[in-house]
């Protein structure tokens, strides 16, 4: 009980204190005996119960459990001090005026809006405040004497301020609480209060501008049924600063209230009709919300009922639960239900302890707060312990299950750990570190190694010993040894050294590459003749489709060697050839060593695709890294980054495929054995197509060889009207695709097989792509077929020439040459030469035809989205002009390719095979090639030389002779030059 109670108890039984009762009162309002202050620190439960300390009664006895603080206002008047509490440091630094008695009535306080928690009566709660007015209000709230606030719960979480802006913001019911210790750190606040009772807002207050003077609190007293009105006496400093601040705004009043008289006198009527301000007219709310006007609000009386005291029960049963399962709890509740009968017997305080024990939601224990019936509050404070019980026993439940399994795990690691001990000391099992030692010298025991290679292994092995098989220098040396250790060191692959069986093999997957097969075989006869294995650089190259990847795979199966293929098609880093150095973190070897340890040989067949797209980037160039690997006098040493010891690659035999061998580097196709892969004629796409590539249709989609038939017509006319292409991958795709609907239909039970032929052809694959071969059946004059290659093999195009402009032009009256048709540089400049070139030939045989010289010619090549580059073109050219300038048509069945030089030269070309194709596809009899070119169409099988006429000149007269000897004598020439020149 309080001071103040027991002064007034007293002055009631002693009618000799009576008279002095106010007196005492006062004096204890100002320098009164010490108060006694509870504080109790715990944390009650593992989800924040908001619990700091709950004051059940308040003892007048010094035997109060707590600590006590003295508080004066007087500095000359100190309180008697214990002896025992004094060396105590006090916990807060702040020292507060000291209070008697907890008014009953306190109409308007300070707001402290909080998240989360609100907080119940008689329970302690710590808060920090950081809003600057909120921190000067306090202040000068606790300098008068006046420690009390109203604390409030927000109604968004969200925000975090310590203030509202506006009433609504806040739950109207919050309680009354009185600051018990407060730290003042300058930048905020923090207070330790505890709260008394139930408060609702009834609207905001906010402060008169000037002081009356000093404060006063009304006491009441219900027991004895006494109010009392006791003013807090000022100390003289106090009374001084309340006085200089009420002048001062005094005299700031002044020269207003003069203004206004002047302008009062001074205005017109329609001021004097204005509403005028009542006297009593409030000043306008700030933004802040600092101090509110409150009324207590008081529970419903209510009866200790059977039912009333079955809640209670029942709340003190749950409350035990919980402090039974969840020890947090029990040492701050354990003051509580321990201090006597009055907490437990009090439905009131009951209720709120439990609401405060439970982790609910702000919402929920904002109803319990607001809630006035007291059983009803009873019955939500334990529907809210119910589910905190529940909480707390699956809580429970779940820590028995981790720390059960954590037990397994740590038992089980000990009886490992034990199991490895004893293992050790019978000699049943060796050491980590003995046993990966003994596991990579097990490796090398039937490989030969060489001896720099075994030095740096046992160093490596050494250094291993002594490494912490924790430490992460020790996985590297780890992995380094089990990559030295994994490579074939002297491990080699039986050769087969039989050309029949090679040659069975080789003609078993591939029709043709007779070119291939045999350098194959003689690669097979010297390694028989040398009793040894060796490696060798092959490049295959040619369009695609021709076969150069699957090619590569059977003359594996034919060596008997393992096959390993890696693309270099857009590579831009070295490490990919070269390895990583073992300085960085996930480091690894080059494509060439992890072949070999894949292969577990150190003879395989590795197939370097794509190598004319390799790419270069920051990383380095990997076309520079692929000479040495492709040297025959480097790669006996090849040094990886990350092996860092030389590895023998003179076994290996590297193909490298390409489509076009002018991109590559120099240096590296200089390291190459070059081996044209062209494409196919129309009867080596016919017999692949039946050998090869409808069987394995009919295998991919399930059908049997009676259920799909594809006759030669059939396959003929899918080569010629829609795979043109020199490979055969697109002939491949056409046959699937006819394969695929066959068996459409036969799930369908639309037809039991199908016979495919030319006529059904177009229902299957749809119209054809290539619906003519050739421009003109009959070529006018000005226009000659000449002959191309690309990297989808060769083709024929038309070179037209005629006149740009047929009337004279006195001003300009030499002539010209306009090029168009997408052509290259290359292409213009044989298109001038050629031009000197006919323009010579006409002043020496027709020096009287200045046509040439004097019109202005217009040369196209059509197609012209197609780019067209090269100087192949330079021999059909010239024979363009001259027929134009003769007004002669050339043979219709002819086709010439050569490159022409100024003095009128024919000198040779590339891609013989491929435009020989080209021509006999197009229907031509009568092909011009270049003399030196012989050697290349001699070795051209003798199917594709067949039914073609091959003239080879050297000299551009020589070729006139062959385009004008045997010409049609029924078409007028005269007629169809001036149609043509018209």
């Amino acid at each position: 009980m309080h001071t103040a109670s027991s002064l007034i108890r007293n002055s009631f039984l002693n009618p000799k204190l009576k008279s002095t009762v106010v007196r005492s009162v006062t004096k204890v309002a100002s320098h009164g005996k010490p108060v006694q202050r509870l504080c109790y620190s715990g944390v009650a439960g593992a989800r924040g119960a908001r619990i700091c300390s709950y004051n059940s009664t308040f003892l007048s006895s010094s035997k109060q459990v707590g600590f006590g603080r003295y508080f004066s206002t007087n500095k000359s008047d100190p309180p008697d001090e214990d002896p025992e509490s004094k060396d105590e440091t006090p916990l807060f630094s702040s020292q507060l005026p000291a209070t008697v008695a907890v008014p009953e009535v306190w109409p308007q306080v300070p707001v402290i809006a909080i998240n989360r928690n609100p907080v119940f009566p008689r329970f302690i709660k710590l808060i920090e405040i950081s809003n600057p007015a909120l921190i000067d209000l306090i202040r000068r709230k606790v300098k008068l004497n006046q420690p009390y606030v109203g604390i409030f719960l927000r109604k968004k979480e969200d925000e975090k301020s310590d203030v509202v802006s506006n009433l609504d913001d806040l739950h109207q019911v919050g309680v009354f609480a009185q600051i018990h210790e407060m730290q003042d750190m300058d930048y905020k606040l923090r207070l330790v209060v505890m709260a008394h009772r139930r408060i609702k807002i009834t609207g905001q207050f906010i402060e008169d501008e000037i002081e009356s003077g000093p404060a006063e609190m009304k006491l009441k007293f219900p027991l004895f049924n006494v109010e009392l009105n006791v003013a807090r006496e000022e100390s003289d400093a106090e009374r001084r600063r309340r006085k200089y601040r009420n002048t001062r705004k005094q005299v700031s009043k002044e020269p207003a209230a003069a203004t206004a008289t002047a302008t009062a006198t001074t205005a017109t009527a329609e001021a004097e009709d204005a509403p005028k301000e009542p006297k009593d007219s409030k000043k306008p709310a700030p933004d802040q919300v600092m101090m509110v006007k409150v009324e207590n609000l008081m529970h419903e009386k209510f009866q200790q009922t059977e039912e009333v005291k079955a809640l209670t029960q029942e709340v003190i049963k749950t409350i035990r639960d919980i402090i039974n399962l969840n020890p947090l709890y029990r040492e701050s509740l354990h003051h509580m239900l321990a201090q006597g009968q009055r907490v437990v017997d009090n439905p009131v305080y009951l209720s709120d302890l439990g609401a405060a024990l439970t982790g609910a939601e702000p919402a929920e224990l904002q109803a319990v707060l607001e809630e006035m019936d007291i059983p009803k509050r009873l019955m939500m404070s334990l529907s809210l312990l119910k589910k905190e019980f529940e909480l707390s026993k699956l809580q429970q439940k779940i820590g028995k299950e981790v720390e059960e399994k954590v037990k397994q795990q740590h038992r089980k690691y000990i009886l490992h750990e034990q199991l490895k001990v004893i293992k050790k000391e019978l000699g049943l099992e060796k050491d980590d570190k003995d046993a990966i030692g003994d596991k990579f010298k097990e490796r090398l025991a039937e490989k030969k190694v060489p001896q720099a290679v075994q030095t740096v292994i046992d160093e490596e092995l050494n250094k291993l010993n002594f490494l912490e098989s924790h430490s992460s220098e020790f996985n590297v040396t780890r992995c380094y040894l089990d990559w030295l250790t994994s490579l074939p060191w002297g491990v080699t692959s039986e050769e087969n050294l039989k050309l029949k069986d090679a040659q069975v093999i080789l003609d078993e997957d591939h029709y043709g590459m007779e070119d291939i097969k045999k350098r194959i075989l003689e690669f097979i006869a010297v390694s028989q003749l040398k009793g040894s294995t060796q490696g060798k650089i092959l490049c295959f190259h040619g369009p695609p489709g021709v076969g150069k990847t699957s090619i590569a795979r059977s003359i594996a199966r034919a060596l008997n060697r393992q096959y390993f293929r890696f693309s270099v098609g857009g590579m831009t880093d070295v490490a990919e050839i070269k390895g990583h150095r073992r300085t960085y973190v996930g480091a690894m070897p080059g494509k060439l060593v992890q072949c070999l340890k894949k292969t577990g040989t150190e003879n395989p067949l590795v197939l370097i695709d794509e190598v004319d797209k390799i790419g270069k980037g920051v990383h380095g160039d990997p076309s520079s890294a692929l000479l040495e690997l492709l040297d025959p006098e480097q790669n006996a040493n090849f040094l990886d980054h990350y092996l860092d010891v030389p590895v023998d690659l003179s076994k290996v035999l590297f193909i490298c495929t390409a489509n076009v061998v002018e991109h590559i580097p120099e240096p590296l196709r200089d390291r190459m054995e070059l081996i044209d892969m062209s494409g196919y004629v129309a009867e080596e796409k016919l017999a692949i197509a039946q050998q090869y590539l409808v069987p394995s249709a009919r295998a991919s989609c399930g059908l049997a060889a009676a259920q799909l038939d594809l006759t030669p017509d059939a396959l003929h006319a899918l080569i010629r009207s829609y795979c043109r292409e020199s490979g055969v991958r697109n002939l491949q795709k056409h046959i699937e695709k006819i394969a695929r609907k066959v068996a459409y239909k036969i799930v369908k039970e639309e037809t039991e097989s199908l016979k495919v032929t030319e006529a059904n052809l177009s229902e299957l694959v749809g119209k054809p792509t290539f619906k003519r071969d050739r421009m003109y059946n009959i070529t006018p004059p000005g226009v000659v077929m000449g002959l191309a290659w690309t990297a989808m093999g060769g083709s024929t195009l038309f070179i037209e020439t005629a006149i740009r402009n047929a009337a004279k032009d006195d001003k300009s009256p030499f002539g010209s040459m306009e090029v168009t048709g997408h052509l290259g540089d290359v292409m213009k400049e044989s298109a001038r030469i050629a031009l000197t070139v006919a323009r010579n030939y006409m002043s020496i045989y027709y020096p009287e035809n200045k046509f040439l010289n004097t019109s202005h010619i217009h040369l196209h090549v059509p197609e012209g989205a197609t780019p067209k580059d090269g100087p192949s073109a330079g021999c059909t050219i010239a024979t363009a002009l001259t027929s134009l300038a003769l007004r002669r048509p050339v043979r219709p069945d002819l086709a010439m390719t050569g490159e022409i030089s100024l003095t009128g030269r024919v000198l040779p070309v590339g891609g013989i095979k491929e435009k020989i194709i080209a021509a006999k596809r197009a229907g031509v009899c009568c092909v011009v090639l270049p003399e030196e070119n012989r050697r290349d169409y001699d070795d051209l099988p003798s199917f594709i030389r067949e039914k073609v006429d091959i003239h080879f000149v050297s000299d551009f007269d020589e070729i006139l002779k062959i385009a004008f000897d045997q010409q049609q004598q029924q078409i007028e020439v005269g007629n169809i030059a001036n149609n043509t020149c018209m």
